[in-house]
C-alpha cells in the first residue's frame, strides 16, 4: 500500500472504530548512503522506511501509536490498538487536532530545482574530499564520515478535513574527526550540513576546513592557568548551549505546562539584549528540506521568538497552546534556529577581547530550569590581547543563560549556514572561564 493510501485507510479506519477526533501521518523514505571509517570506504547501501502515526481523541481522551509498516493488517491492529489506549486515558480537554483552512502540497525535490544530482558525483564529492583532508591535514583521522541521498515523502491527514503532501529530496554529509600525531590525539569533533545540491566542494563548507584546522592545533592544547570571569565568543559550531537551551528551559510544552520556565510571563517583554534576533525559519531559503506543515496539521510560517531582544513568540504546540492558554508557535521546526547578522566583524570581535575563549563545543549536563549552565569547553581556543593563541584542555565554562542574553557584547557580522541552522558568532560577556 502506498504511504498515502495507508494514511486514508488509517483515518477512515479510525473513524469507523468511533473516533471522535483522529489524525494520521505516513511516510515513505529511500536512503542510499556512502560510510567511511578510519579513512577507509567501508559502506555502500541503500535503505527504505516506511512509519505511520496515528492519533485519536474520544471523548477527551487521546490514544498515539506509531509503526512501521504500511500493509492493512498492520494498520488495522495499530487502530485497534490505540482504541484500547482511549479507554484507559485521563480525559484532557486540551487535546485537539487542527481545524481545515488550506490544503496544499509541497515539491521539495532537487531535481525540481533543476540541479540534480547522481550518485556517482556523491561520491566523486566524498573521495575528492577525503584526498583533499589528507593533502591540507595530513594529522586528521576521519573516524567515521557519512554522505547520503534522501528522498521522502509524506502525508497529514486529519477527521476536519486536513490534508498537507510534500516530497523532499536532499544530501546529507557528516564527519566526526580527530587530529593524531604519535601518541597525542585531539578531542573528537565534527561538522553536519544538509545540502540541496553538490555543487560545493564538501571541504569548503561553512566552518568545515577551519574545524579540521583547528583540530590539528588541539594537539598543542594547554590547561588553562587559574579562573577569570570574561567575554566567551560562541561559534555556530555549538548550538546546544544557547539555542537550544533557551527554548528547552523557557520556551516548550514541558517548560511552560509545567510552570518552571523564567520566561512564562515574559511575553512582550524584554529578555535579552536588543541586538539578539532569533528565529525558527524552516522556510529560509538557506534552511534545506524545511518543514512545511506542523505536526499539529497546520501550514508552517516563519517567526521570531525574540525580536529585537524582546520575547516575541513560545515554542508552544496545539496541546501546549491549549493547555497554557498561550498563543501557539508558527511551526514547529525548532531545529532551524536562525540568529540575525550583527554588525560586527568577527575579526574585530577578537581584537575587542583582552581575555576570553573562542569556543566550538560544549559538554555538561542538561541545565535546569534556572537557566544554570557548567561544563567543559572543548575544541576551544583562549583569546590574549586581541588574538587567538592557546588551544585549550579541561576548561570549564559557567553562567546563567538569563544573564548572558542581557550581556551580549556583540554578533558578527558574518553567519554559517549548515543547510539546518543559520548563526552568527556571538560575544556573551561575563562568563566564569576555569582552569587548573
Amino acid at each position: 500500500m502506498s504511504h498515502d493510501d495507508a494514511a486514508q485507510y488509517a483515518l477512515e479506519a479510525l473513524k469507523k472504530a468511533g473516533a471522535g477526533k483522529a489524525a494520521c501521518r505516513a511516510s515513505r523514505g529511500m536512503k542510499k548512503e556512502f560510510n567511511v571509517e578510519a579513512n577507509k570506504f567501508t559502506l555502500l547501501r541503500t535503505l527504505f522506511s516506511d512509519s505511520l502515526s496515528i492519533k485519536v481523541i474520544k471523548d477527551g481522551r487521546k490514544g498515539v501509536m506509531s509503526i512501521n509498516k504500511l500493509d492493512r493488517d498492520s494498520i488495522d491492529e495499530a487502530v485497534s490498538g490505540c482504541m484500547a489506549l482511549t479507554e484507559s486515558a485521563v480525559p484532557d480537554e486540551a487535546e485537539d487536532i487542527a481545524e481545515k483552512t488550506e490544503n496544499k502540497n509541497f515539491d521539495q525535490t532537487i531535481s525540481s530545482r533543476g540541479n540534480y544530482e547522481p550518485m556517482d558525483v556523491l561520491f566523486e564529492r566524498t573521495k575528492d574530499f577525503m584526498q583533499q583532508v589528507q593533502d591540507e591535514f595530513p594529522k586528521i583521522i576521519m573516524e567515521g564520515l557519512t554522505a547520503e541521498f534522501n528522498n521522502a515523502k509524506s502525508i497529514y491527514v486529519n477527521s476536519n478535513g486536513v490534508e498537507f503532501n510534500t516530497h523532499v529530496e536532499y544530501y546529507d554529509f557528516g564527519t566526526m574527526f580527530s587530529a593524531k600525531d604519535g601518541e597525542i590525539s585531539s578531542s573528537f569533533n565534527g561538522y553536519g550540513a544538509s545540502l540541496g545540491s553538490l555543487d560545493r566542494a564538501f571541504i569548503d563548507l561553512d566552518m568545515h576546513r577551519s574545524l579540521l584546522n583547528e583540530s590539528v592545533l588541539s594537539l598543542d592544547a594547554k590547561m588553562l592557568e587559574g579562573k577569570f570571569t570574561g567575554p566567551v565568543i560562541v561559534t555556530p559550531a555549538c548550538t546546544d548551549m544557547i539555542w537550544d537551551t533557551i527554548i528547552d528551559c523557557f520556551l516548550s510544552d514541558r517548560a511552560l505546562i509545567e510552570g518552571t520556565s523564567r520566561w512564562k510571563d515574559s511575553l512582550g517583554s524584554k529578555v535579552a539584549d536588543s541586538c539578539l534576533n532569533m528565529m525558527s525559519s524552516p522556510l529560509h531559503e538557506g534552511i534545506v528540506g524545511g518543514e512545511r506543515f506542523t505536526s499539529d496539521g497546520y501550514l508552517s510560517k516563519n517567526m521570531h521568538f525574540i525580536r529585537d531582544g524582546v520575547l516575541e513568540s513560545f515554542a508552544l504546540s496545539l496541546y501546549g497552546a491549549n493547555k497554557t492558554s498561550k498563543p501557539r508557535a508558527a511551526n514547529t521546526a525548532f531545529s532551524n534556529i536562525e540568529v540575525s547578522a550583527g554588525n560586527t566583524p568577527l575579526e574585530e570581535m577578537i581584537k575587542g577581547i583582552d581575555r576570553g575563549i573562542l569556543l566550538n563545543r560544549f559538554s555538561g549536563a542538561a541545565p535546569g530550569s534556572s537557566g544554570d549552565i557548567s561544563g567543559v569547553a572543548k575544541n576551544s581556543f583562549l583569546i590574549e590581547n586581541g588574538k587567538v593563541t592557546d588551544a585549550l584542555k579541561e576548561t570549564m565554562v559557567s553562567f546563567n543563560i538569563v544573564d548572558a542574553l542581557m550581556n551580549i557584547r556583540a554578533i558578527s557580522r558574518e553567519r554559517a549556514f549548515n543547510g539546518s541552522v543559520i548563526l552568527p558568532w556571538c560575544c556573551f560577556d561575563g562568563i566564569t572561564i576555569s582552569g587548573k
